[in-house]
């Protein structure tokens, strides 16, 4: 399609039945923010790790606008997933045998700190859940 066969009306439409769908199409709030990670946690349940999912696009988007509002409004040191983990079982006194049910073992815990291995969608879903944060932290 190009640009001067956009329809903006058609879009106009489109854009506000998409908002009204989803209930977030911007982050500023923190109530926005917890209706986006609560979108991306659906998303994450439906798409998974399939890159080729329908929806796949739409959670990428959504993970975009959850990580600029993070970024702005809670900024994260810029570190890999599992040195994000390794920060946050220290803040919360957990060893690597606390995560065995979220990560799948403690030896897929321990492959995740060490940079072997990385967290998937489900296991980044479990993570958020545990620490309250957005599962893509972990991503």
């Amino acid at each position: 399609m190009k640009v001067k066969d956009f329809n903006v009306s058609s879009a106009e439409r489109a854009w506000q039945a998409f908002q009204r769908s989803i209930g977030v199409a911007a982050i500023h709030t923190p109530k926005e923010y917890e209706r986006a990670v609560a979108l991306t946690n659906r998303l994450l349940d439906v798409v998974g790790e399939d890159e080729s999912h329908p929806l796949a696009g739409l959670l990428d988007l959504v993970g975009e606008l959850v990580a600029a509002y993070e970024a702005r409004e809670q900024p994260l040191p810029d570190a890999a997933p599992g040195e994000v983990l390794r920060l946050l079982m220290e803040q919360n006194g957990l060893t690597q045998t606390d995560l065995r049910q979220e990560l799948g073992g403690q030896p897929v815990v321990s492959a995740v700190l060490n940079g072997k291995r990385t967290i998937n969608a489900r296991q980044a879903k479990a993570l958020a859940a545990r620490f309250k944060v957005s599962p893509a932290v972990f991503l």
